[in-house]
């Protein structure tokens, strides 16, 4: 088989540089043995406030002009609904918070997205003494079904091999590369977590973080937006809700805990008073770094390999504008800004 790209790795990452891939009409195959989970686990929340300090978040302008119109084309393609529009509440703890939202609001980045006055709580079942503040524009990919639904497809066209990418049988040649039966010019490595057992990436500084995600059932929430106060509370199905999630920088595991489930429940009790089930809980190992910007780049010696990595907790929004950064920079050597660029360590 003679293919342009082999990709390594199918969750946000790889399937941003997938669809980068097709429209620029290169063949590609993917290598994925199902191992990291973390594109599976995310909430898939997009905003563009640091709802912590009130702040833009960075590059989003750009990040969202690329990203939602990927997803619609998904969603065309395969007649599914990945994007759900909802407002985001976030729930003010003191008269402070609400003077900083209302400076935050006349930022230019950010007066689209963030309403200028208190939103009143009328929901008996959230404890919200102070109200909230209104986010508009924003929502949630539903990233389980999107990835379940490409990975179909990429099998059903027989560019998806179901196991794990053996290192030690990739033969390094002039100008491109040979895996098995493949012969490729590139290899474009999306693997997460997964980089850490990468011979020619493992190097690069990626710190970790474990996120574990409750599911509850709560009929008497009613809850129609995303709620973020100690931990954030996101609808999803008839009564239904996510709520998380945590960060641990220690656990590499991906085995759910219940310190972690402990935590969220505490976290949660501070935010509602209503009975609710606890009916799944899921963990994941999130792929980020200490500066927070995203790993993308060429390696230094063998020019046929690349990295799409770091993509931390905003996967849903960096992972297609990184994509088109780093199909430019492989194929029109557009050189990659320094604040995501893999030489920013050098």
């Amino acid at each position: 088989m003679h293919v342009d790209y082999i990709i390594v790795g199918l969750g946000l990452a790889g399937l941003a540089f997938a669809e980068e891939l097709r429209k620029n009409n290169k063949s590609f195959v993917v290598f994925e043995d199902e191992s990291q989970h973390s594109s599976f686990v995310a909430a898939g929340t997009y905003n563009p406030v640091v709802l912590k300090r009130f702040n833009a978040v960075w590059d989003v302008q750009k990040q969202l002009a690329y990203a939602l119109p990927l997803y619609k084309k998904l969603e065309e393609r395969f007649s599914k609904k990945y994007d759900h529009k909802i407002d985001i509440h976030r729930i003010f703890t003191s008269v402070e918070e609400q003077n900083n939202w209302f400076a935050a609001c006349d930022k230019p980045v950010l007066c689209d997205y963030m309403h200028a006055r208190v939103v009143q709580n009328n929901n008996k079942a959230i404890k919200a003494p102070f109200g909230f503040g209104k986010l508009s524009n924003t929502g949630w990919i539903d990233t389980k079904t999107v990835l379940e639904d490409y990975r179909n497809n990429l099998s059903e066209t027989k560019q998806l091999v179901n196991e794990r990418f053996d290192y030690s049988q990739l033969n390094l040649l002039n100008n491109s590369i040979s895996y098995k039966d493949v012969i490729a010019t590139n290899v474009v490595f999306c693997e997460g977590f997964g980089m850490r057992k990468n011979p020619y990436f493992k190097g690069l500084p990626m710190e970790e973080a474990k996120g574990e995600l409750l599911t509850i059932h709560a009929p008497n929430l009613r809850l129609d937006v995303v709620l973020k106060g100690a931990v954030f509370i996101q609808p999803i199905a008839q009564d239904l809700y996510k709520v998380g999630a945590t960060f641990n920088w220690d656990d590499k595991t991906s085995i759910p805990t219940d310190a972690a489930k402990n935590e969220l429940s505490a976290k949660l009790n501070t935010m509602i008073n209503t009975p609710y089930e606890v009916v799944d809980h899921k963990a994941g190992v999130r792929p980020t770094t200490k500066d927070r910007r995203p790993l993308i780049g060429t390696h230094k010696i063998h020019k046929q390999l690349s990295i799409l990595n770091g993509l931390g907790t905003r996967g849903v929004l960096l992972g297609p504008f990184m994509a088109k950064e780093l199909y430019a920079h492989i194929e029109l050597e557009k050189e990659l800004p320094r604040e995501i660029s893999i030489n920013r360590f050098d």
